[in-house]
């Protein structure tokens, strides 16, 4: 399994979700996240504001905010591999890049050709 590290920029908690404004990315990245861990993926996130050491102990991490600065957060990195910067990916792109395979969504079943109540000429 993929072992998971997002570096975002300082929120006021770990979920950046709490306050006036919600920007309604940060809910949706965070169920992605809750996913990708119920798929058995190691997932650490760590927020600027209340844990500058963990920014500070990754030199990958230190290269790209010396280099671009906090515009560069959030950093996903799978793997040790940095794989997004600047913004929250999506849940299909976690899966590709954890190899995870994601189920097709449900669909609703399509009316045969005899009619959509079972054969009747008309409909319900």
């Amino acid at each position: 399994m993929s072992r998971i590290q997002i570096y975002d920029k300082a929120m006021c908690c770990s979920t950046g979700v709490c306050g006036p404004q919600v920007d309604p990315v940060l809910p949706k990245f965070a169920a992605d996240l809750d996913w990708i861990k119920d798929q058995g993926h190691e997932v650490t996130r760590f927020n600027l504001a209340q844990e500058p050491a963990e920014f500070a102990k990754n030199a990958t991490v230190q290269q790209m905010l010396a280099n671009e600065g906090v515009e560069c957060l959030p950093l996903v990195i799978v793997d040790d591999r940095v794989v997004s910067r600047s913004e929250y990916p999506s849940r299909e792109n976690l899966a590709m890049w954890t190899g995870t395979v994601m189920k097709p969504k449900a669909t609703l079943p399509l009316a045969s050709g005899s009619g959509c109540c079972g054969g009747n000429s008309g409909c319900c």
